[in-house]
């Protein structure tokens, strides 16, 4: 039944009710507003809710049903399968009443309308409200300052809203908004502008504070939304013209002005600072934005930016702010990272280098036009960059860069030395488009690029200047220890283009060695700074140089600063990456390594910090690898013990030894528990067969981590299945406290099959080193996990088990088959249910004729080796009933034995092997129906030995349902790999040493015992007699 408008005050209450802070009063408010949902009139009763104001009206209420009304819409605009659409009655008038009623004085129920008006536009413009934007642009020219305010909002809201849109016919309608409002909303917005600056010019000739008029705030909050449509009516409706080679005019036209307003307001900046608090911020925010939009406009629209009256302008501006220090006063840092990205920005801009586009369509002469336009575009936008870059500014902007922007201020020393720790990790994310000093060396960096060969000079020589200004013993922070810490800063990120200029083995005996040896508190500055230097010039390093550079790094973990203990780890973790390449063996400094990081991973409080030292850690593992880390598995083994408890207290309070209660301090933090967790694989790993030497660590960690029903199971559990498989396969035997992990097994499989591949795998290793020990210990798991897979998993999944069930009915034929017997009746239903089902062909599911024709071929070992209880698995009530269900009610054995005739040209060598094995054995039992298909059976026993396949098979190599790989004489090929164990395993099948031509003839004489000379030489009458002299050959063969 639909709500009217008598409904209004019973929805008011509901809405009121629900919320109520009690519980009783708003959960069946709550339930009745979601019931009320689906009703037509719901929309309508909520917007007369919203737009009654008053005092009778609760603002709180507005609120939420302007909530209610904004996701009701969402939800319900448009038919879903969930929810009917809004009446179009309805409709209409919602969108008429939304238009009405934009002025709201509450600013978040404001904040809700705009939201809510622009979804409805980007539901229904242009066919069902072809006219929201004339409407919106009419009422933004109305007297009443608040309300245009807040029509730009909308307006703003619902241009951004409708930009998602990125389908063609949707690109075509914006570009026509676009053009419609743009001169209207570029023209108010330019008046607005000479509003604000009289407003500035007012106040800055008061030195006492003035209060501004609401109508001034609204008229200055107006223009910074109209300069957003600006943008978005440019970027949105227009695309790059890197693409379309199109210049878009409106750039010339806006960004000259944008770039004067800023002049205008950027000199009041400072003198508002000092005396007015509100202007002051007005003034910053808007130059900020009026230099975001420059840089958005010319990141987008780089030949149209490169015009003579915007281009040079800009960028000029831009290096006069960064590099004249008479600009000081009237800039601020914020401000002068936009500066810097702008200029940043032109001198990558790839169209702005010449001969960087080729003619790639050589054949074609509109190709080629468009892309000599480009080149000449290019060209004349290079020309432009040259003449107010010319040689003496790049010197004057390379050197006010590192002196001035590079260096560190008060600020940035309080907070290093208020936390190192912090301010290390701050400094490494820092955005170059955040703060100044990070800004200012991605520019450095790119204006190097650029002009590298004229700068190298010249910043080698600021760096042997800065001898002269900083003794390397002096033990106050002065302005030339600063400059120091700039200059090697600048050294560090171009160093490569330095070495023609400066020497390192002499930069580094002759100067920063010794700023090294300086250990003074006030020092730190340097030393970090050179503790990231060496590592940014590792490959820079020769000789036996590079002992000394890693003699000095390790040397400054122990520093007493931890930023800089924490910059040489960062830089040993990179450079110990690049001593493989070095000329010297380093491993005599793996010890002191291994302690500093165990006391540097004490006393570092956060979690980057102790990612860190664990990367470093992770690094020295691989670095040292082998028998090397023998030596250090004690130390080693306790160091994760700490770490891993010291991260967990629910592993704390499982163990109780004092190695385990040490792990208290982090509690939690999962992201470090899969760190350490990787880490301690790779320690596996590197142990090799010696892994049991850190058993005591790895154990009950893996108990804890495969546990479904620990706190941090869903965090953990991938990363530590990842480790149990690295335990065993490093494992020389599976010792009793590794088969005891066995049973965790089976509640993560019961959980999900996100990890079944190497559950697989793990299950596999199992199998292979203690298959025994596992039948007698956890055989109820192994039989729960096989059964849970055989019955859920998909085809992809099957095909990844089924090679251990076919494992295992090879290794335990008498003991597993009973065992697993359901997940074999389920093997059964798949392969017979899916052969009928692929009979009509198979070509279009190819991963279910390959899970069928792998489980057939199981059925047949089975058959071979336990055939008594093949016999009882085929006669299953159960079974038999599954298959009466499905329609099926044919022998299971004869529908066996057709999939094995019909589908042997999709099996492997080895499954066809066994599939012929099978069906001679079939010839003896006296099945009735068997004798007819003789012919079946003798023509593919005889296609498989005449193929090679039939014959003792020792030497055949394939073998598609067991993995395995050849014998090997390689030494280090050990006899206690898995895949050693799964070789010896095939060798020793007996189906591979059985020859099917014996087999064959001893069952073809079975046969005609069983059924009588008469009857067996009357099916043999039947066969065609080139398939008779084909196996008369075989049978001469074998």
């Amino acid at each position: 039944m639909a709500l009217s408008a008598g409904d209004v005050q019973f929805i008011y209450s509901v809405l009121a009710n629900s919320l109520s802070a009690d519980a009783a009063t708003r959960q069946p408010a709550e339930a009745l507003l979601a019931q009320c949902e689906a009703r037509q009139g719901f929309c309508s009763c909520l917007l007369a809710i919203i737009t009654s104001r008053g005092e009778e009206s609760d603002d709180d209420v507005r609120l939420l049903a302007a909530v209610h009304l904004k996701n009701c819409v969402t939800r319900c605009w448009r038919n879903s399968v969930d929810s009917p659409a809004i009446d179009n009655k309805e409709k209409v008038y919602i969108r008429k009443s939304l238009l009405l009623n934009m002025r709201e004085e509450n600013g978040k129920i404001a904040l809700q309308l705009a939201a809510l008006i622009a979804r409805i536009v980007c539901f229904d413009y242009q066919k069902e409200w072809s006219d929201v934007f004339s409407v919106l642009a009419q009422q933004l020219q109305t007297s009443d300052v608040f309300t245009s305010y807040q029509v730009s909002t909308v307006l703003f809201r619902s241009l951004k809203k409708l930009s998602k849109k990125r389908l063609a016919f949707d690109q075509r309608n914006y570009s026509q908004i676009s053009v419609y409002l743009f001169d209207y909303i570029w023209n108010l917005w330019k008046s607005n502008a000479q509003i604000v600056l009289q407003n500035f010019s007012v106040l800055s000739q008061h030195n006492s504070s003035l209060d501004q008029s609401n109508d001034l705030l609204l008229i200055y909050e107006r223009w910074l939304v109209c300069l957003k449509i600006i943008r978005e009516l440019i970027c949105s409706g227009y695309a790059s013209d890197s693409t379309t080679m199109q210049e878009v005019c409106q750039i010339k036209e806006v960004c000259p002005v944008l770039l004067g307003a800023i002049q205008s307001i950027l000199p009041y900046y400072p003198f508002f600072k000092e005396r007015q608090a509100k202007p002051w911020s007005h003034a910053k925010r808007a130059c900020i934005k009026l230099m975001k939009v420059l840089i958005i406009l010319q990141d987008k629209y780089p030949y149209s930016f490169a015009h003579e009256t915007v281009l040079p302008a800009a960028v000029d501006f831009c290096l006069t702010m960064i590099t004249n220090p008479e600009q000081a006063d009237t800039s601020f840092e914020e401000f002068l990272v936009q500066c810097m990205v702008l200029v940043k920005l032109v001198l990558e801009c790839q169209e702005y280098k010449p001969g960087q586009i080729g003619f790639e369509a050589v054949g074609s002469s509109e190709h080629a036009i468009f892309d000599q336009r480009k080149n000449n575009l290019s060209a004349t936008a290079s020309s432009m960059v040259m003449s107010v870059l010319p040689a003496d500014r790049i010197m004057l902007l390379c050197d006010i860069l590192i002196r001035r922007h590079f260096i560190y201020t008060a600020t940035d020393m309080n907070e290093w030395h208020s936390n190192p720790e912090s301010f290390h990790h701050e400094q490494n994310l820092l955005q170059c488009t955040e703060k100044r000093r990070p800004c200012a060396e991605a520019l450095f960096i790119i204006l190097f690029d650029n002009y590298g060969v004229q700068l190298a000079p010249f910043v080698a020589s600021i760096i042997h200047d800065v001898k002269a200004v900083s003794p390397p013993l002096e033990i106050e922070i002065t302005a030339g220890m600063l400059l120091k810490e700039a200059a090697y800063t600048a050294a560090g990120h171009v160093f490569d283009e330095l070495s023609k200029y400066l020497s390192f083995d002499e930069w580094f005996c002759g100067y920063l060695s010794i700023d090294l040896s300086n250990g003074n508190p006030n020092m730190c500055i340097i030393r970090r700074r050179i503790a990231l230097l060496l590592g940014q010039c590792a490959f820079e390093i020769k000789g036996v140089i590079q002992k000394e550079v890693c003699d000095a790094l390790v040397g400054l973990l122990g520093d007493q600063d931890m930023a800089v203990r924490l910059a040489a780890c960062s830089s040993l973790c990179y450079a110990f990456r690049v001593f493989g390449i070095w000329e010297v063996d380093l491993l005599e400094c793996i010890p002191t390594c291994w302690a500093m990081c165990f006391k540097l991973i004490g006393a570092v409080q956060e979690f980057d910090s102790k990612v860190q030292v664990l990367s470093f850690i992770l690094v020295l593992l691989n670095y040292v690898g082998d028998d090397r880390i023998i030596p250090f598995v004690s130390e080693l083994s306790q160091f994760f013990l700490k770490m891993t408890y010291h991260n967990d207290q629910a592993l704390v309070r499982k163990h109780t030894s004092p190695a385990y209660k040490t792990w208290e301090e982090s509690s939690g933090e999962c992201l470090l528990q899969i760190e350490l967790l990787d880490a301690i694989r790779t320690f596996i790993s590197s142990l090799g067969y010696n892994s049991p030497l850190c058993y005591g660590m790895v154990l009950p960690i893996l108990q804890y981590g495969m546990d479904v029903d620990s706190p941090n199971a869903l965090n953990l559990l991938e990363d530590t299945v990842l480790l149990l498989e690295a335990t065993l396969s490093n494992a020389p035997s599976i010792v009793p406290q590794l088969l005891d992990c066995f049973p965790y097994l089976v509640g993560i499989m019961n959980g999900s099959f996100n990890h079944l591949e190497i559950m697989i795998k793990i299950i596999e290793h199992y199998i292979v080193f203690a298959g025994s020990d596992l039948l007698q210990s956890h055989a109820t798991s192994l039989e729960s996990i096989l059964d849970t897979i055989v019955g859920n998993a998909d085809d992809k999944g099957l095909l990844t088990t089924l090679p251990i069930i076919d494992l295992l009915v090879l290794m335990f034929p008498q003991e597993v088959p009973p065992l697993i017997s359901s997940a074999l009746q389920k093997l059964v239903f798949i392969s017979l249910s899916g052969f009928i089902s692929l009979s009509g062909g198979d070509e279009h599911y190819p991963s279910r004729t390959a899970v069928c024709v792998t489980s057939a071929a199981i059925l047949a070992r089975l058959l071979l080796l336990n055939r008594d209880f093949l016999a009882q698995l085929l006669s299953e009530p159960a079974l038999i009933a599954r298959f009466q269900q499905a329609g099926i009610n044919q022998n299971l054995l004869l529908l066996l034995v057709d999939w094995w005739i019909n589908k042997v040209d999709d099996a492997s060598s080895i499954e066809k092997k066994v599939y012929a094995m099978a069906l001679s054995v079939i010839l003896t039992a006296n099945i009735p129906g068997v004798i007819e298909k003789l012919g079946d059976i003798l023509r593919l026993c005889t296609s498989v030995i005449i193929g090679g396949h039939g014959r003792t098979t020792s030497d055949d190599s394939s073998d598609d349902t067991i993995s395995s790989l050849p014998l090997s004489d390689d030494p280090e090929y050990s006899n206690t790999s898995k895949e050693f164990k799964k070789a010896q395993i095939r060798e020793l099948d007996p189906i591979r040493k059985a020859s099917l031509v014996d087999m064959l003839r001893e069952n073809l004489k079975e046969c005609a015992a069983l059924h009588g000379d008469a009857v067996f030489n009357a099916a043999i009458s039947r066969i065609d007699p080139l398939v008779i002299a084909q196996l008369r050959q075989a049978l001469e063969i074998g």
